[in-house]
């Protein structure tokens, strides 16, 4: 697994792709978190990184799939997949060889973002006056998220050879299991169903991460979503390697 890790992680630096997406997610985040007048910290009144972590998914939800779309596709289209199963190396491994390099990617592109943490520490008033467990749990569950996000976005890559495909249903499932199914949730036809289909959404789970307490039954649903598309992506390499 790990010389497919590797490759993975060397095959995105090695591309000018990467340090786009980075810079667009960085500059993204900046600008909404200093710049724009609605969402600007400086403007709020208060030190609190609740507009941060509100926004970062939304963004992450894009640029996710637009880091995991060649994983697989790329080597369908060029037909390295077969010589990859032809080493000493399993379906499984090799999915989950490359859902860690990508995941670790985003950790990668979440790390400079603590700069914000810092800034907004030294700007309370007294200094320090933060909710930092708060702060500390949202960032769990931003990482978490963004193995979902890269878990769906393999899933996605694996469909269709074609990247813009696999961008473009990557997008359409982030969105869908983020925002979706809250959405559909709060319709009134639901009655007391809404709660459990709430509770089964992505942003509910991440927003309770957030409020500063890890509860278990949170991080065990996201990684079992997160291993549910795993499984979903080995099974549709076994069908694209018959």
């Amino acid at each position: 697994m790990l010389p497919v890790f590797r490759k993975e992680i060397n095959g995105f630096f090695s591309s000018p792709v990467a340090y786009v997406i980075m810079v667009v997610f960085l500059t993204a985040v900046g600008l909404m978190l200093w710049v724009f007048p609605d969402t600007s910290l400086l403007d709020y009144g208060y030190a609190d990184l609740g507009v941060f972590f509100n926004l970062t998914p939304y963004v992450m939800l894009f640029l996710i799939p637009a880091i995991t779309m060649r994983s697989i596709a790329e080597e369908v289209r060029t037909g390295t997949i077969e010589w990859l199963l032809t080493k000493p190396l399993t379906r499984w491994q090799l999915v989950l060889a490359k859902f860690l390099a990508n995941w670790l990617v985003v950790v990668l592109l979440l790390l400079p973002t603590l700069l914000y943490y810092y800034s907004v520490y030294q700007l309370g008033n007294p200094v320090g006056n933060l909710d930092s467990a708060s702060v500390f749990g949202s960032y769990i569950g931003l990482v978490l998220l963004g193995g979902v996000f890269v878990a769906v976005g393999l899933f996605a890559s694996s469909i269709n050879e074609n990247q813009v495909v696999a961008f473009v249903v990557g997008v359409f499932l982030c969105f869908l299991l983020y925002v979706g199914i809250s959405s559909v949730a709060g319709l009134s036809f639901w009655g007391t169903l809404s709660y459990p289909l709430t509770w089964l959404a992505l942003d509910e789970q991440y927003q309770a991460l957030g409020r500063g307490l890890i509860d278990s039954r949170n991080v065990f649903y996201l990684l079992s979503v997160i291993t549910v598309f795993l499984f979903l992506t080995e099974w549709r390499m076994t069908a694209l390697t018959r």
